[in-house]
C-alpha cells in the first residue's frame, strides 16, 4: 500500500509539473528533472531498484518506437546531410571530447569508462526541443532535422556505449575487434528490423479487439528488442527500422477504432516512462550523494559541470561550423533542393539547432543500465543526471525566447500539403459514390461538393467535425484514405500532412461506424 501511495502521488505531481511546463512554454522534462533532484533529498523517500540490464529495454524501446513511427522517410532523405553529420560526427566528437575532459579531471578513470560516459551524454533528446518548437512558428526543415537526429543518434551513441562497456571487462579497446562488430550490428539490425515488421504485420492484420491490439503492440516492441539483444545487434537501430517499416504499411489496413485509442495509450505510456526514469534516477542519487565524502562531492560536481560545458560547447561549435561550410558550398554551387518548399539553410537555423541539445530519457536509461560493478558508476550516474538537468534547465528554459528573438518563418509548408491532399481526397470520395443513385448518395454528394468548394477556396479552413459521417460515407472515406496513402507512398505529401489528415478521417470513420 505504501508503494502504491507513492506511485499515485508521483504521477499526480508529474501531471501538475507538466501542466505548469505547458503553461509557461518549456519542455515538461525540465520540471521532471527538477522534481528528480527534489526527490533525491526528501526524507523518507523509498529506494526502488530496477535491474540495470532492464533499464534500456523498459525505458528506451517504447519511447523510441513511438518517435520512429511518426518519422518521415521523405524528410530524412531531404535532410540526409545535416542529419547524418549530427548522428555520426557530432555524436562521435562529443563522445571523444567528454572522454578527454573526464580523463583529464580523473586520471584514474579507465579510457573505456570515459568513453562510455561520453556515449551516455552524447545523444540529445530532441523530443524536449520539438515539444517547444511545435508550439511556435518555425521552419519545417529545422523540425525535421531535429526529429531525424533524435531518432538515429541514440543508435550511434549506444553502439559506442555497448563497445565501451564490453571493453571494460576485456580491459582493452581494439579497432580490429570493434569494426566488424559495428558493421555486423548495423547491417544485421536493418535486416532483422525489417523482417520482424513484416512478420508482425502478417500476425496482427486480422486483430479487431482494441485491448488485444494494444497489448500485442507493446509485447511485440519488447520482443523485437530482446531478439536484437540476443543476436548481439543494435536494439536501437532494430527498433527504428521495425517502427518505420510498420509506419509505412500499417495505416493502409488499420481501422480508426484501433488506431485512435492506440495513439492515446502510447502517448500516455511515453509520459509515464519519462516520469519513472527521473523518479528512479532521483532515488538512486540520494544514497550515492549521502555516501560520498565532502571532497568527493566537490570533485564529482566539478566533473559534472565540466562535462556539461563540454557537451554544450561541442554541439554549438560543430553545428555552426557545419552550417557555415554548408552555406559556403551552396553559395559556390547553388541551391538545388529536392522540393521547392525546402528553404535554404541559414545562420539562424544553425544557431537554433545548436541550442537544441537537451538530454533526456535515453541518457538516464543508459547510465542506469551500467552494471553495478562498473568503474566509477556512481560518478557516471551523477554526471549523467547533471548533464540532463543542466541542459534541460539552461537550454530548455531559454529555447522559446530564442525562437521569438530569431523570428523565423517558412510559410507553413505542411498546411499547403494538407490543402493539396485534402482536395485530392475529396475528389476521390466523390468518385467513389458517383454511381450510387440513392437519395442518401445524392445528399452525400452535395455535402462533399460543398466541402470540396470550401477546400478549394480555403485549403486550411476545415475541421474534423465538418467531415461526413454515416454508414454510406465509409465507402467514400475508404477511397479518400487510399489516395492519401498513395500520395504519402509516392512522396507527394509528407508524413506530417498525412498523419493530420489521417486523424481527420479517423474521427469521421469512428462517427460513421457508431
Amino acid at each position: 500500500m505504501y508503494a502504491l501511495e507513492w506511485v499515485v502521488g508521483l504521477l499526480l505531481c508529474a501531471m501538475l509539473l507538466a501542466a505548469v511546463a505547458r503553461h509557461i512554454g518549456v519542455p515538461y522534462p525540465t520540471f521532471l528533472a527538477l522534481g528528480g533532484v527534489a526527490l533525491a533529498f526528501i526524507p523518507g523517500t523509498p529506494r526502488w531498484v530496477m535491474e540495470p540490464e532492464l533499464a534500456l529495454a523498459v525505458f528506451v524501446a517504447p519511447v523510441l518506437l513511438d518517435a520512429a513511427f511518426d518519422t518521415s522517410l521523405r524528410d530524412l532523405r531531404d535532410n540526409w546531410l545535416p542529419v547524418s553529420t549530427l548522428v555520426l560526427v557530432a555524436v562521435g566528437v562529443t563522445t571523444v571530447m567528454v572522454a578527454m575532459v573526464a580523463k583529464w579531471l580523473l586520471p584514474d578513470l579507465p579510457w573505456a569508462a570515459a568513453i562510455a560516459l561520453g556515449a551516455i551524454v552524447a545523444p540529445p533528446d530532441a523530443a524536449a526541443a520539438t515539444a517547444v518548437l511545435r508550439s511556435v512558428k518555425l521552419p519545417y526543415r529545422v523540425l525535421k532535422i531535429l526529429e531525424g537526429e533524435s531518432l538515429l543518434n541514440d543508435a550511434s551513441a549506444l553502439l559506442i556505449y555497448r563497445v565501451a562497456v564490453g571493453a571494460v571487462g576485456a580491459s582493452s579497446l581494439s579497432a580490429s575487434q570493434i569494426a566488424p562488430t559495428l558493421v555486423l550490428a548495423l547491417v544485421g539490425s536493418i535486416i532483422v528490423g525489417h523482417a520482424l515488421a513484416k512478420v508482425q504485420m502478417r500476425l496482427t492484420a486480422r486483430i479487431t479487439d482494441v485491448p488485444s491490439s494494444i497489448i500485442i503492440q507493446f509485447a511485440a516492441t519488447f520482443t523485437v528488442w530482446f531478439i536484437a539483444e540476443k543476436l548481439d545487434l543494435s536494439a536501437i537501430l532494430t527498433i527504428v527500422v521495425y517502427a518505420v517499416t510498420l509506419a509505412r504499411n500499417v495505416p493502409a489496413y488499420t481501422p480508426a477504432r484501433l488506431r485512435v485509442p492506440s495513439y492515446a495509450v502510447w502517448e500516455t505510456v511515453v509520459f509515464v516512462l519519462n516520469v519513472m526514469a527521473f523518479v528512479l534516477i532521483g532515488m538512486q542519487l540520494g544514497p550515492i550523494w549521502s555516501a560520498l565524502a565532502e571532497p568527493l562531492r566537490e570533485q564529482y560536481c566539478i566533473v559534472a559541470a565540466a562535462v556539461l560545458a563540454a557537451v554544450i560547447v561541442t554541439r554549438i561549435v560543430w553545428v555552426m561550423s557545419f552550417n557555415v561550410a554548408w552555406r559556403l558550398v551552396i553559395a559556390y554551387y547553388g541551391y538545388h533542393p529536392r522540393r521547392p518548399q525546402l528553404n535554404r539553410p541559414s545562420a539562424k537555423g544553425g544557431l537554433l539547432i545548436s541550442w537544441c541539445g537537451m538530454r533526456g530519457i535515453v541518457t538516464l536509461a543508459a547510465a542506469f543500465a551500467l552494471p553495478e560493478e562498473f568503474p566509477y558508476r556512481d560518478l557516471i550516474l551523477l554526471t549523467a543526471f547533471g548533464v540532463v538537468l543542466g541542459t534541460l534547465v539552461i537550454q530548455g528554459l531559454t529555447l522559446r525566447p530564442l525562437v521569438r528573438m530569431l523570428a523565423m518563418d517558412d510559410g507553413d509548408p505542411v498546411g499547403h500539403e494538407m490543402g493539396w491532399a485534402r482536395r485530392a481526397a475529396f475528389h476521390a470520395a466523390l468518385e467513389a459514390i458517383d454511381d450510387d443513385p440513392s437519395d442518401e448518395a445524392q445528399l452525400l454528394r452535395l455535402e462533399y461538393r460543398r466541402l470540396l468548394d470550401r477546400a478549394e477556396n480555403n485549403p486550411d479552413g476545415l475541421t474534423s467535425s465538418e467531415l461526413p459521417a454515416d454508414p454510406l460515407r465509409r465507402k467514400a472515406i475508404s477511397a479518400a484514405r487510399r489516395v492519401l496513402f498513395e500520395m504519402r507512398q509516392s512522396g507527394e505529401i509528407g508524413d506530417d500532412a498525412f498523419h493530420r489528415l489521417e486523424e481527420e478521417f479517423d474521427w469521421a470513420e469512428l462517427s460513421a461506424a457508431g
